[in-house]
């Protein structure tokens, strides 16, 4: 190996930098103890550079090579370096001038809230400055009284005691009594030769009183130097007016006390001792007090009856008022209004007729909006309550009644609060059995009736032959010389519409509807619901007065205080007049549809007349021999064994809903079999209503509700039916299929999984589109879906999509996440749960 020394001898290549090698030494290792040496060599990187006066060609020609290729790439890294500096500097002036922008929108809003705090500093100051001064006013005012008097009662005194020649006394005249000392002045003594002893109205640094103790009465009176002065905290003048009260009636020898007020004190069956304290006017502590003396250890939070509240009353010097309980509803007072406070107020419109008339279709016309779609089956399930406004401005408020049988009730409630009834008949179907339901309620309300005959674009329509058949039942429409008006009407073209408002407005001006707003007010309950996010929620038609947030009132057994106000829109509004509906949000419980509210005084009258209507409710239950406990429930079940029962658990989503279902489910069966309803309620299904229905061996029906998840797996461990029904007509007829025994084909639903709302998108071509994980089962692309919120059906319908990633797939197992969208529906929030399930007809058991 050679060492390619170059002319210097020093080993390495003449016109090299960092050429040349570097030489190591290896061993190797062999099987069997071989081993062998090994040379290694390393190559350094080699860069020549000429020497200073070096001509040799060969190194000139590669100097000239790398010269060019470095210039070239010089030429390109300048362009880049100057690209990039004009971005940069194109940067740094768009980012000054967004800072400075952004000072001076700073130094503006800093100027500004200097500029208001300065006038609300300013504004501050004028107030107290004028509170001060007519402060001081009013004190002069009452200290320039009080002296005046003062003097005259002594100018009295002495002119009293003149004529005793006393020698040693001088009447001294008012001119004469010295002035009030000021700040700056020193004591002042009275004149010579005069009785009054030495008097100083100052305080001292310690805040004691003046060293004089002669005329104590003289000490409370107030200067305006001392009522405007800085040291330390003064008395207010009513305190100084009651300390020269005390001091006149003891300096004027009046030692009598003062005469005791006797009042009248109403004394009902139980009372709270807090309460018997305030309607006596006595401290709660000294009632206390008396009654610990009396050997009753009472705090005041404690309820005491009306013998001990008798005897605590006598002694405190009071008469008692013997009432009883039903006396406690005497604080809803009865105004009888003036015509002076009466205002008009706009007509209730009550809307009923047949089912399938058109009833709901026709409101949506005239309110242009679409409530019929959101109604299980294309029916109203619920009283619905709006108000609109004219094109002449005037305001017309509706009740939309349900039209199927069961919701009898709800119809005469309805009936019972409004002004005016639009009877609701198809041209095509004229008069049927609900039509002739809703004019006996219309008769019975006593209220004036406008037929409406809707569907007049349908091919087979015969208004006249509506005319005629209302003949038979006491209803002569104007055609026929009688006295109510009829409007021909189409809902889905709108015809006929204005002259139907024309008619309601021309009826309500004849009626002078008023009210008075000025006053507590009072309603009626349309409807009630239990709303899981909400609490109890009950819509209510003010029928009087006006109902504002905050005001606490009495609802059947239920009272509360008004937490907000809801609109028909939606919309939070403070206060709600006469005719308008709300929904009321602040009840302790859901009361029962056609309850009426009325505004109480105070949350202690609100409660005690809760407490008694309830008390009075379970006492009628009782005398009626309404089962109210499991024992009670199954020892009537044994008692009626010659009739054959079907016991069921009824839940629903609103109060008027489960009264019509109960109502229904009464009229089932005959003296063989009948349909016994055990329990209903408003709400979702809870483990209570599973334990009730196990132990009688009852199906659980839920109407517009579903189960908890405790619910859910405690029935399927027990092997309970639950059965989710929308339509009250399919729930009436399987009950009655059940009870009579006809067990034909049944469709029945399989839930096949639930899927949790994550997050909603909005995707162009599609609409909405929900984000889910499926949380139990499989979702599968031909099921069909609800959507619940807080466990209340909001929309059965089917899937538009349901994408893996981006691929459209038939199922997703649980555990996945998957996009979901509804056919014609885009309603879905975060936190809503997709219900996943199958339909198959299977025979019917029990």
């Amino acid at each position: 190996m050679s060492d390619n020394k170059g002319s210097d001898g020093k080993g390495r290549t003449v016109g090299t930098r960092g050429g040349g090698t570097e030489t190591s030494r290896v061993r190797q290792s062999f099987s069997h103890g071989r081993s062998k040496s090994v040379v290694v060599e390393k190559k350094r990187k080699r860069v020549v550079v000429p020497k200073p006066g070096t001509a040799a060609t060969g190194g000139g020609n590669a100097a000239q090579v790398r010269a060019a290729q470095g210039g070239a790439s010089k030429g390109l890294a300048d362009s880049e370096i100057e690209r990039r500096r004009r971005a940069l500097m194109a940067a740094k002036a768009t980012e000054a001038e967004r800072v400075a922008k952004e000072k001076e929108a700073e130094e503006r809003r800093k100027a500004e809230m200097d500029r208001l705090r300065e006038e609300k500093e300013a504004k501050e100051r004028a107030e107290a400055e004028e509170a001060a001064r007519l402060k001081a006013e009013a004190e002069a005012k009452a200290m320039q009284e009080a002296e005046e008097a003062k003097r005259k009662a002594d100018d009295a005194a002495r002119q009293k005691a003149k004529p005793r020649g006393k020698k040693d006394e001088a009447v001294v005249s008012p001119a004469d009594i010295p002035a009030p000392p000021n700040e700056n002045e020193g004591p002042r003594r009275s004149a010579p030769g005069g009785g009054a002893p030495k008097r100083d109205d100052r305080r001292d640094d310690r805040g004691g009183k003046g060293r004089a103790g002669g005329d104590k009465r003289r000490q409370g009176k107030l200067t305006i130097n001392q009522a405007l002065g800085e040291g330390g905290r003064q008395k207010s003048l009513a305190a100084m007016r009651r300390r020269q009260e005390r001091q006149q009636r003891k300096g004027g020898g009046s030692n009598e006390p003062r005469e005791k007020i006797v009042r009248d004190v109403q004394v009902p069956d139980a009372i709270m001792v807090s309460e018997l304290a305030n309607r006596m006017a006595e401290r709660v502590a000294a009632v206390v007090k008396a009654l610990m003396q009396n050997g009753i250890m009472a705090t005041q939070n404690q309820t005491i009856d009306a013998d001990t509240a008798e005897l605590i009353v006598e002694e405190f010097g009071h008469k008692v008022v013997r009432v009883s309980d039903a006396d406690v509803e005497d604080v809803i007072t009865t105004v009888e209004d003036t015509d002076d406070d009466l205002e008009g107020r706009a007509p209730v419109i009550t809307i009923m007729g047949h089912v399938d008339h058109g009833k709901t279709s026709l409101l949506d016309a005239i309110r242009k909006t679409n409530v019929v779609s959101g109604e299980a089956g294309g029916i109203t399930q619920h009283i619905g309550a709006y108000q609109i406004t004219t094109e002449e401005g005037a305001k017309l408020t509706f009740l939309d009644t349900p039209g199927h049988a069961a919701f009898t009730s709800m119809r005469a409630r309805g009936a019972q609060v409004t002004d005016i009834v639009i009877l609701v008949v198809a041209a095509d179907d004229s008069v049927m059995p609900q039509t002739i339901e809703a004019i006996s309620h219309a008769k019975a309300a006593g209220v004036p009736m406008i037929v409406a005959i809707n569907k007049i674009d349908r091919p087979g329509a015969d208004p006249q032959k509506v005319r005629t058949q209302l003949l038979q039942h006491e209803v002569i429409v104007e055609e026929m010389s009688g006295d109510v008006l009829d409007v021909e009407v189409s809902a889905v073209e709108g015809t006929g519409l204005d002259k139907l408002l024309e008619n309601i407005t021309l009826q309500a001006e004849l009626l002078e509807l008023k009210a008075n707003p000025d006053r507590e007010a009072s309603g009626a309950v349309i409807e009630a619901q239990l709303d899981t996010g909400r609490g109890p929620v009950a819509t209510v038609l003010v029928q009087n007065g006006t109902l504002k947030r905050g005001d606490i009132f009495v609802v059947g057994e239920q009272w509360g205080k008004v937490r907000a106000l809801i609109n028909d829109q939606g919309e939070r509004v403070d206060e709600a007049g006469p005719s308008v509906p709300v929904e009321v949000l602040g009840l302790n419980g859901t009361p029962e549809a056609g309850d009426v509210l009325n505004v109480v005084p105070d949350e202690g009258r609100a409660r005690e007349i809760s407490e008694y209507r309830q008390q009075l409710a379970k006492d009628k239950r009782a005398a009626a021999g309404a089962a109210t406990t499991l024992d009670q429930l199954l020892a009537k079940a044994k008692a009626d064994e010659d009739v054959s029962e079907l016991p069921i658990v009824v839940k629903a989503d609103v109060q008027g809903s489960a009264e019509a279902i109960v109502q229904a489910m009464e009229k089932i069966g005959n003296e063989e079999v009948r349909v016994r309803v055990l329990h209903s309620g408003v709400g979702a299904i809870t483990e209570s209503d599973v334990t009730l229905a196990e132990a009688s061996g009852a199906p659980i029906i839920g109407f517009n509700v579903r189960a908890n998840a405790p619910a859910r797996e405690s029935a399927n461990q027990k092997g309970l039916e639950i059965r989710y029904y929308s339509i009250i007509y399919d729930l009436v007829d399987d009950i009655k299929a059940a009870a009579s025994g006809l067990l034909s084909a049944e469709v029945r639903e399989t839930f096949i999984g639930y899927a949790e709302i994550k997050e909603v998108f909005k995707v162009s071509n599609v609409g909405k589109v929900a984000g889910c994980v499926v949380t139990e089962g499989v979702a599968r692309r031909s099921a069909g879906v609800r959507l619940l919120r807080d466990n209340v059906v909001i929309h059965e319908g089917t899937l538009k999509t349901l994408k893996r990633f981006k691929d459209e797939v038939k199922e997703v197992q649980s555990g996945q996440e998957c996009g979901m969208a509804f056919e014609n529906y885009e309603d879905i929030r975060q936190g809503d749960v997709i219900e996943i399930f199958e339909t198959e007809e299977v025979e019917r058991t029990l």
